[in-house]
């Protein structure tokens, strides 16, 4: 019952890396509409999958260290 934060870290951790993951496979893998948007859309998915990896390490981290 004393390790809730890890646990709670250990949560965050891994639906940010599921999220960040899933996010740059869909930037390889969608294909809107438009063919304006093809690049727009995959910036964002690709600025959204690195930020999930990096929340990532950042709740590893924050593990290791407590």
């Amino acid at each position: 019952m004393s390790n809730w934060t890890d646990a709670i870290l250990f949560g965050f951790g891994l639906v940010a890396f599921v999220l960040g993951v899933s996010s740059i496979i869909m930037g390889f893998i969608a294909q809107p509409a438009a063919q304006e948007s093809a690049m727009k859309s995959r910036v964002e998915y690709g600025f959204f999958g690195v930020s999930g990896v990096v929340l990532f390490l950042l709740f590893w981290y924050a593990l290791s260290v407590s």
